[in-house]
């Protein structure tokens, strides 16, 4: 083979590590962060007490501790 078509060879596949490399990285990156962090809780309709009709959705389960129900009396 020729000089400059061994050194394109070599470049390609030392790309091709990196892209490799890159992908992993990301990736272990996405599950370091899905399994260290706890979202914090969010306002939203209690389970049961939604209204699709009005475009307001219950959590299908949440993982919150209830909070104090609004006297509705």
């Amino acid at each position: 083979m020729s000089d400059h078509r061994q050194r394109s060879l070599t470049m390609l596949w030392a790309l091709a590590a990196i892209a490799v490399a890159a992908v992993i990285a990301a990736n272990a990156h996405l599950i370091y962060v899905a399994t260290s962090s706890q979202p914090d809780c969010v306002a939203h309709v209690r389970q049961g007490d939604g209204n699709a009709a009005g475009g307001r959705f219950s959590a299908a389960q949440s993982s919150c501790s209830p909070t104090a129900a609004p006297d509705r009396s």
